[in-house]
């Protein structure tokens, strides 16, 4: 089973945003919206079909690694509140290495 860590998911996410930010701001529109277009197939007319393939992949690093962070965060969140002690919740920084959930 492959594992992961916090970090590496944070480092994923933060490469992925500064990438799709970049074309948001070059093609004034939000990743969502030209995600949902280019799925629709309304937007490559073959002049930009490498930047468009590459801000699609790295808008689905995004949700994926979003997708990812959401899941470990809940399960962390469900294992401490099932250890908590004296009404309060004690967090340990120290990172684990994680497996990998399936993303549906």
């Amino acid at each position: 089973m492959n594992k992961i860590t916090i970090t590496a998911i944070l480092d994923d996410l933060r490469a992925a945003d500064e990438i799709t930010r970049r074309y948001e701001r070059l093609y004034w529109l939000s990743s969502a919206d030209f995600y949902d277009l280019y799925m629709q197939g309304l937007l490559d007319d073959g002049e930009h079909t490498d930047e468009f393939a590459e801000w699609s992949a790295f808008y689905q690093i995004k949700l994926d690694r979003e997708a990812i962070l959401r899941q470990l965060s809940q399960e962390r969140v469900d294992r401490l509140k099932a250890r908590q002690e004296r009404g309060f919740i004690e967090i340990d920084p120290r990172e684990p290495a994680i497996p990998l959930p399936a993303i549906r």
